[in-house]
């Protein structure tokens, strides 16, 4: 399940039509209103979440749409919608997806030349790698180029592991995680708080900035690394929301 990919905008966007957004706390948990109605995912079922730094989020995103609602904006909500209508039918599915990112993880996977690429990538990732051995039991071998290499089954058994001992809100934030950096290491360590988001996104890019630094980079390009940027902070502010 890449929670990135699996979300299109609607041909048609919806026009708002509320104007007050506030959060309640019900069930045990918090929701959204929408001028008093509460709000529900796309199958009907409440939007009810664990903490009300996540329900802040949610709603926030409500609040700032204007003449129309740009679902594709709404990183957190769609989380929730994830978490709420997905996540725990599918969690051994979510925990496998993780581990299989982990199997050919990006921060494995170092370049042969140039040595300035080289030397960038060992600074930026062998750090990464000896903390989440170190502190998760997660040992992942380092690959030259763009061979495969196998990484250790105990390791892949300890992030299925580390994915199934999340909320169903934590796993569908580590999932989307996973598919946005490309590494599992790096979305386990943004959820450990390891790193800022800033890092996680930077780290995942080091081969580009070295491309982009060397051949320049144009204004499409540019407008995309922006747009994930934005999605690596709003994960990050849902990881911590939901540990609040």
């Amino acid at each position: 399940m890449d929670l990135r990919k699996g979300f299109h905008e609607p041909a048609e966007k919806p026009r708002r039509f509320y104007k007050a957004v506030t959060v309640i706390e019900a069930d045990g948990g918090f929701g959204v209103q929408l001028d008093g109605r509460n709000l529900r995912t796309p199958k009907a079922q409440l939007m009810r979440l664990p903490t009300r730094s996540a329900a802040e989020q949610v709603a926030e995103e409500w609040a700032a749409q204007t003449d129309v609602i740009e679902m594709a904006t709404m990183h957190a909500t769609r989380l929730a919608n994830t978490a709420i209508e997905t996540i725990g039918d599918s969690r051994d599915g979510v925990a496998d997806q993780v581990a299989q990112y982990a199997g050919s993880d990006l921060v494995c996977y170092f370049a042969t030349d140039p040595a300035a690429l080289v030397a960038r990538q060992e600074a930026a990732w062998l750090p990464v790698l000896a903390r989440i051995a170190a502190e998760e039991g997660v040992r992942l071998e380092r690959s030259q180029g763009i061979v495969h290499r196998d990484q250790p089954s105990t390791s892949l058994t300890r992030v299925r592991e580390i994915a199934l001992s999340l909320s169903d809100f934590q796993l569908a934030g580590l999932a989307f995680g996973v598919a946005l950096f490309g590494s599992a290491a790096l979305a386990i360590g943004l959820l450990r708080g390891w790193l800022t988001a800033d890092e996680a996104f930077d780290l995942s890019r080091v081969d580009e900035a070295y491309q982009e630094e060397k051949w320049g980079i144009d204004a499409e390009a540019a407008e995309r690394t922006a747009r994930l940027r934005v999605e690596a902070q709003v994960l990050d502010r849902w990881l911590k929301a939901l540990a609040a």
